[in-house]
């Protein structure tokens, strides 16, 4: 019954917030209490850290991310990730899963391919990489083992990303068109000034489609962190966890942001 109660709490959690769960983990102490009373172990419960638009945050998926930090290209090898890197992670995935949800995006539409293909990248490009030798199985394994994970949980992980970033090109890429005059500009202004002098930078028809996909991707990038900023703005995101509200708090003071 306990057992039943928690997965009653943990549904609950995940679609009200914090509705209900002062009364399902009152029963669950009093029946751990009892369990103990009869030499049995107590169950021990998860806790809701955050809730985002009524989407329970668990303190479970607070670890995971944590751990899945290692996956992350950007991080720096050596580099400690704290548990407010890893919340507001997960308070943007929330909202953006929520808007995919919205308007139909479908993770399962990734490809095994797709993620193999991905993979291969993330063993050549994490910076922790260099020292187990990713690139083969025996070092793409000590990598998993030394960080607990396991190959389903980095699939699963590469599968949410690229459905996130399938989503991010299909609603902010469309409809950007780059003009000759941009690339032009970015040519002379930054491409020319990397060569030294004396060298010859190769004519701007030549990389007239690379540096269109760069102001392209930085036309989508501008645009999603708008969006994104605006969905934490007009969301209710609201942090259970006193410590790390107040870490909250204290980044969103020092970058004048909420």
């Amino acid at each position: 019954m306990a057992r039943r109660c928690m997965n009653e709490r943990e549904t609950v959690a995940r679609r009200f917030g914090r509705t209900l769960l002062g009364a399902c983990a009152a029963f669950v102490v009093s029946h751990a209490a009892f369990a103990q009373s009869q030499s049995v172990a107590p169950v021990v419960l998860d806790r809701v850290v955050a809730v985002v638009n009524n989407e329970a945050i668990l303190a479970s998926d607070l670890e995971n991310e944590i751990q899945l930090s290692a996956l992350e290209p950007s991080g720096k090898s050596g580099t400690t990730e704290t548990q407010l890197d890893a919340l507001q992670r997960l308070i943007s995935r929330a909202l953006i899963r929520q808007q995919m949800n919205e308007e139909g995006a479908q993770v399962d539409s990734i490809s095994p391919a797709e993620i193999a293909e991905r993979l291969l990248l993330l063993r050549k490009d994490l910076p922790d990489c260099s020292r187990f030798g990713c690139q083969t199985e025996t070092g793409w394994n000590e990598f998993l083992h030394s960080h607990d994970l396991t190959a389903d949980e980095v699939n699963d992980y590469l599968r949410n990303r690229l459905a996130i970033l399938h989503f991010i090109e299909l609603r902010f890429r469309s409809g950007i068109r780059i003009s000759h005059e941009e690339v032009e500009s970015y040519y002379h202004d930054m491409l020319v000034p990397q060569y030294a002098q004396g060298e010859k930078p190769p004519p701007v028809d030549q990389v007239e489609p690379r540096i269109e996909e760069i102001l392209l991707q930085q036309r989508v990038n501008a645009l999603f962190t708008d969006w994104l900023d605006n969905l934490r703005k007009q969301g209710q995101i609201e942090v259970l966890d006193p410590q790390l509200e107040s870490a909250m708090t204290a980044s969103a003071a020092g970058t004048g942001t909420r």
